[in-house]
């Protein structure tokens, strides 16, 4: 039997849902399915640590650059790493341009549950009934095209590991608040 344990994802509500009001309705979203938020602030982005939040490894960095390069044709002689990195600092800057909502969530499985729930990373391939299928129709070619990151409304860890380390940077420990839903109490019971 799997092991039974709580973990935390970081959540980033980007500007696009702030600019357009969706942030009770993405909230909403994962309170419903019974993830408990721990932790919530609303905040103009300082972009170093936007730098910090989206620094990736290089291999992170040369696939997406090779993917950019095929899709804008712009030659065998093109530094995919340099496009990645790119890409990256587009990011980063795209946090800052409108305030953003930062929220932990924990509960069983939170990670996958999470990714399971916003959808694909470009709304044109996000399932409906995902956050992104739902509420984004933004994609990467009309993104490149006005060189801009794709508006995919909602970061959320992709690992534990992961989920540690952001919530280490967007928040102090004593921010976190450890507390228990009363749904807990019947869904972690024992007979």
């Amino acid at each position: 039997m799997e092991h039974i344990t709580k973990e935390r994802s970081l959540i980033l509500l980007k500007p696009d849902v702030i600019a357009r009001g969706l942030v009770g309705e993405i909230i909403s979203r994962f309170e419903r399915v019974g993830l408990k938020i721990i932790a919530m602030k609303m905040e103009d982005t300082d972009i170093d640590i936007a730098k910090i939040h989206y620094k990736k490894e290089d291999d992170w960095l040369i696939k997406v650059g090779e993917r950019l390069i095929k899709n804008n044709d712009l030659g065998p002689n093109e530094d995919p790493k340099k496009y990645g990195q790119e890409v990256c600092d587009q990011l980063s800057k795209d946090l800052t341009v409108y305030p953003i909502v930062v929220i932990v969530l924990e509960g069983h499985d939170t990670v996958r549950l999470v990714r399971k729930m916003i959808g694909n990373t470009s709304p044109e391939n996000a399932a409906p009934g995902t956050i992104r299928g739902d509420y984004s129709q933004d994609t990467y070619a009309i993104a490149d095209a006005f060189k801009r990151p794709v508006l995919n409304l909602v970061h959320a860890s992709d690992s534990k590991e992961n989920a540690e380390e952001e919530i280490k940077l967007w928040f102090k420990k004593d921010e976190l608040t450890n507390w228990c839903k009363p749904d807990e109490v019947i869904k972690f019971r024992k007979n």
